[in-house]
C-alpha cells in the first residue's frame, strides 16, 4: 500500500467506488468523468463536499490498483469511511458510472460484482439497481 495513503471521508468513498469502475477497464472515458462530476455536483449526500477532491481520490484509487492487493485495500478503505446505509448508493452510483458511455465492457461488469460482493449488495437489490442505471443511461 501506498505510504501516504489517507482515510477517506464517506463522499470520499463514493467517488472512489465510481473512480474504480471507470478506470477497471484501463481506459477512462470522458462520459464517465462528467458522470462523476455531474453526481458531486448534484446529488443531496455530496452537498457539502469539495468537488476538488476528486483530483486527489482518483490519484488514490490509481495507485492502488498498481499495487499487488490494492483492489482489497480500497475496498477495506470504503468499508471503513461509507456508512452501510450508504452501501447500495455506493453501487448505484457504480453502475451509473459504468452505464454513462452506454456500453459495458468485460473489466466493468467484473468490478461491478466485486462491489456487489466487497458491500454486500443483496441479489435482487443490486438488480434492481443496474435495471434502473441502465434505464436511465438509454439513448434513442
Amino acid at each position: 500500500m501506498p505510504q501516504t495513503l489517507p482515510s477517506l471521508s464517506p463522499q470520499d468513498a463514493l467517488v472512489a467506488v465510481m473512480v474504480a469502475v471507470s478506470a477497471s477497464d484501463e481506459t477512462i472515458r470522458t462520459s464517465e468523468l462528467v458522470a462523476i462530476e455531474r453526481t458531486v455536483n448534484h446529488m443531496p449526500v455530496f452537498a457539502d463536499y469539495d468537488i476538488d477532491r476528486i483530483a486527489a481520490v482518483a490519484q488514490t484509487v490509481y495507485a492502488l490498483f498498481e499495487e499487488e492487493e490494492g483492489l482489497e485495500a480500497l475496498f477495506g478503505l470504503v468499508r471503513d469511511a461509507l456508512p452501510q446505509k450508504l452501501f447500495e448508493t455506493a453501487y448505484a452510483l457504480a453502475c451509473d458510472v459504468a452505464a454513462a458511455d452506454g456500453a459495458l465492457y468485460q473489466p466493468e461488469l467484473r468490478m461491478l460484482e466485486e462491489i456487489r460482493g466487497e458491500l454486500s449488495i443483496d441479489r435482487l437489490h443490486g438488480a434492481a439497481i443496474e435495471w434502473s442505471a441502465r434505464v436511465r443511461h438509454m439513448k434513442l
